[in-house]
């Protein structure tokens, strides 16, 4: 049998209309304003990434995103670990749904990945704030 990681998916959803949140969501350098547990700041490098400061230090990121088909997958990488991170944002009536799925690696035990998964809730309402603040 083939080893798998437990995995959570985290839901939002967002009174705006799918093309003003893909854009927000999109930029990497408006993560900081939403993503404010770790993302301390994110600027443009090379090939599509993006340097950024969390709170556990240096990192890249790079979006792997189609408006089309609503997705918004993600690549994190840093010197202890690199992940792919699914996300898509599904319309909804007038608004919108922005979902995220994580999964568990090896390093984080089940008490510190639900912790960092009560973290996501925070963000997502930061970003609902903004998104919505801003209609």
């Amino acid at each position: 049998m083939q080893k798998i990681s437990r995995s959570i998916t985290k839901s939002v959803d967002l009174r705006v209309r799918p093309e003003k949140a893909f854009d927000f969501i999109n930029n990497p350098e408006n993560w900081p304003k939403w993503a404010i547990v770790n993302m301390k700041s994110a600027r443009p490098a090379s090939d599509g990434w993006y340097d950024t400061e969390t709170r556990q230090g240096k990192g890249q990121l790079k979006m792997l995103s189609n408006q089309s088909l609503g997705l918004l997958d993600h690549i994190w990488r840093d010197p202890q670990a690199s992940w792919t991170v699914p996300a898509r944002l599904v319309p909804n009536w007038e608004g919108c749904t922005f979902l995220m799925t994580f999964f568990q690696p090896p390093a984080l035990d089940d008490k510190a990945f639900d912790a960092a998964a009560k973290e996501v809730d925070i963000e997502l309402e930061k970003l609902k704030e903004i998104l919505e603040r801003e209609s």
